[in-house]
């Protein structure tokens, strides 16, 4: 997969249980890999949420459908242009310090309820998480808590200058 300016991305796909251990082991998990990769950005999310977080990228001119349930359209890897701005959200969101840096996170004033949440790494970089239990995109709460931070990081995705 090509990511900004014809770069190499290197994806990790994993499955965890979401039952109690499992949802509470996912911050851990997802801090692990993504530093140990020394990644910019990565992200945890149920199966059936990121089925329609990924509906969201256009990738192709001839792809008329618009995003689901108003998520907004996001730009696929190779349109976006720097590799530090995350492509999507999901439930656990992990953003390097770099990429934390470019897209303005955390602003006291504005992520109070994302920072409640949320936790520094060792590295200096950010696990969010969006919702306290896994992301369900068929409550309510849970769409318009992604929707919100869709609204908060318009450079996710591409969608605006950082």
């Amino acid at each position: 997969m090509f990511g900004p300016g014809g770069q190499a991305l290197f994806e990790v796909h994993a499955q965890l249980p979401l039952d109690a251990v499992g949802s509470v082991a996912a911050a851990g998990v997802l801090e692990a890999v993504a530093e140990g990769a020394r990644a910019y950005w990565g992200h945890a999310t149920p199966f059936n949420a990121s089925v329609d977080i990924v509906r969201q990228t256009k990738n192709r001119p001839e792809d008329l459908a618009p995003p689901p349930r108003g998520l907004p359209e996001l730009k696929s890897p190779g349109a976006m242009h720097s590799p530090e701005v995350p492509h999507r959200l999901g439930w656990l969101n992990y953003w390097s310090e770099a990429a934390a840096r470019a897209i303005g996170f955390p602003d006291p004033a504005r992520d109070a309820e994302l920072l409640s949440r949320s936790r520094r790494t060792a590295t200096g970089g950010w696990v969010v998480k969006l919702t306290d239990a896994p992301l369900d995109l068929d409550n309510p709460a849970h769409l318009d808590a992604l929707k919100r931070a869709y609204e908060r990081f318009l450079a996710i995705g591409g969608r605006a200058a950082p």
